[in-house]
């Protein structure tokens, strides 16, 4: 009996242990996310939902599109977050000559000088890194959009029947240019749908805009502290995955995703006359994860149905396909996500 209450003792007390070590993780993660948040600010004014959203991304694993026209920033800020952490960061400029191998690397022959044999090496391409922007994704043909497809689901490449790991963390963050369609080729849905958020970028305000003019019309030395490794990014992908969420919470983000799809017995009228295909169960995923981490950056330990509400824009636009009764009535995916938040209930238990 003896023996079983010191194992008993010690079972609590790794416990103890575990506890303390978790809450001294999400509290690193709140610091690490001011940290973060005070080094975009030396470079990136105003855009704060897009900083927002582009962080939560980070913190749960997830890869992200960047939606805006030309000039808003969109790869500036996606090079600010990856000069703010120490995180090796490749970006490929998607063309329509762009072949896969461009992305993953190919194997090369290569000659021992001493020797004389030769050997076949495999050289690695850009997609070997922590952080890739895929930049204007859609400028390039579906074969080699395709190329990132493995790597963003299964964190790792395959070339001449040879599989390579990626090195996590790994996160993908794609921009697109919703003008200047032609000769452009949009992801396919099963594509898009790997993607946890279609961030949209909007044009600054007047005041923001002149805070831009006059700081990149004047020298700037602007020096940024790494201070977040890679093994930090991973240990906060894993706290996020431990906050709780009440199932209130869980199911109005389950019925805000089936709601979406106009086959469900849920489907107001609106998404029946507007919407071909609703959002897949990614998007409960995500909704919940993403909730997850924007409750630890605002200080909170639990998810909210403000959380799931707040980011349903991003998580489902991407996810509906409208119908020609939308488009000829100008109805976007964004205006009948909103008209989905206001038709369904949120639970009168949710926190």
């Amino acid at each position: 009996m003896h023996a079983d209450k010191n194992v008993g003792a010690e079972l609590v007390n790794n416990e103890n242990v575990t506890l303390s070590t978790e809450v001294e993780l999400l509290e690193k993660m709140q610091k690490a996310h001011e940290l973060i948040l005070r080094e975009i600010r030396k470079e990136i004014v105003g855009q704060d939902s897009v900083v927002e959203q582009v962080l939560i991304s980070l913190f749960v694993g997830g890869h992200s599109i960047i939606t805006g026209v030309p000039g808003l920033a969109k790869t500036l800020l996606i090079k600010t977050v990856a000069n703010v952490l120490d995180l090796k960061f490749k970006r490929i400029q998607f063309t329509p000559d762009l072949m896969p191998a461009d992305i993953t690397g190919t194997d090369i022959i290569e000659e021992d000088h001493t020797t004389g044999h030769r050997t076949l090496v495999f050289v690695k391409g850009p997609i070997f890194a922590n952080i890739l922007l895929a930049d204007e994704i859609n400028r390039t043909p579906p074969k080699t959009q395709s190329a990132l497809l493995e790597a963003m689901q299964e964190y790792s490449v395959t070339v001449q029947g040879v599989t390579y790991e990626l090195e996590r963390p790994f996160f993908v963050l794609a921009t697109q240019n919703p003008i200047e369609l032609e000769g452009t080729y949009p992801l396919p849905e099963a594509q898009l749908d790997r993607f946890m958020f279609d961030i949209i970028i909007e044009y600054l305000s007047e005041k923001e805009e002149i805070e831009v003019v006059n700081a990149t019309t004047t020298y700037r030395d602007i020096r940024y502290e790494r201070l977040i490794s890679g093994q930090d990014i991973l240990d906060f992908q894993r706290v996020v995955r431990k906050i709780p969420a009440a199932e209130s919470v869980t199911r109005y983000a389950v019925n805000l995703a089936r709601a979406s799809r106009p086959t469900d017995k849920s489907a107001p009228d609106f998404i029946k006359a507007w919407v071909n295909y609703g959002a897949s169960l990614r998007a409960s995923q995500f909704l919940i994860l993403g909730g997850k981490a924007r409750a630890i950056m605002q200080g909170r330990y639990n998810v909210s149905i403000d959380d799931i509400r707040h980011l349903a824009l991003p998580v489902l636009r991407h996810r509906l396909l409208t119908n020609f009764h939308a488009e000829s009535e100008q109805v976007n995916s964004d205006r009948i996500i909103q008209k989905l938040i206001e038709s369904v209930p949120a639970p009168k238990s949710g926190i």
